[in-house]
């Protein structure tokens, strides 16, 4: 089991080190949802099923699914569609893929060997709950705030930019038309 923990945390440092890495941001959210994968399972082969189950869910799902839209805003328009079209070639895909696929064996390994990963005590979801609604309120509020401000943000920044980049292409396409009736007689 200590190899499979050296193994998640290897797996996590270079998706880290690869998301941060990137200039694509579609890219460094891939790294960045296997990383937090790979923290996942350090914490169910740590002995905390629960912690590893609110990582995935809370973690890789819905906070990835909120960048995902975020992405998605900014790059609006054609070119938008173009890039994207670009980044979805399977190359792009081999390294996530063969990152996500050995913590997926790391799992299958972990469980099959549950009693050493399951050796610690067991936390209720209620017990978490009333933790962190109890005198965590206050921080959950003001995380989920902070969440809320930065789409905000995101949205304005995207708009701004497309805005923008609507208008120099227009200004581009006076310029051609103007180029061409100089050039015609």
């Amino acid at each position: 089991m200590e190899s499979l923990f050296y193994l998640a945390s290897f797996i996590a440092l270079v998706a880290t080190v690869l998301a941060l890495s990137r200039a694509n941001a579609t890219h460094a959210l891939i790294y960045l949802i296997v990383s937090l994968l790979a923290v996942a399972v350090i914490f169910f082969l740590l002995g905390a099923p629960f912690a590893a189950a609110l990582e995935v869910l809370i973690y890789a799902g819905a906070i990835m699914v909120l960048f995902i839209f975020v992405i998605m805003m900014l790059n609006l328009g054609d070119s938008g569609v173009a890039k994207e079209r670009q980044w979805l070639s399977p190359r792009y895909w081999i390294v996530p893929g063969l990152l996500a696929a050995i913590l997926f064996g790391e799992m299958l390994v972990a469980l099959q060997h549950h009693s050493a990963a399951l050796s610690g005590k067991m936390i209720s979801p209620k017990a978490v709950a009333l933790e962190l609604f109890g005198p965590y309120v206050l921080a959950v509020e003001i995380a989920s705030m902070l969440l809320l401000a930065g789409l905000v943000g995101a949205y304005h920044l995207g708009r701004r930019f497309l805005a923008r980049t609507e208008m120099e292409e227009e200004l581009q396409e006076e310029l051609k038309e103007q180029e061409q009736q100089r050039a015609q007689p």
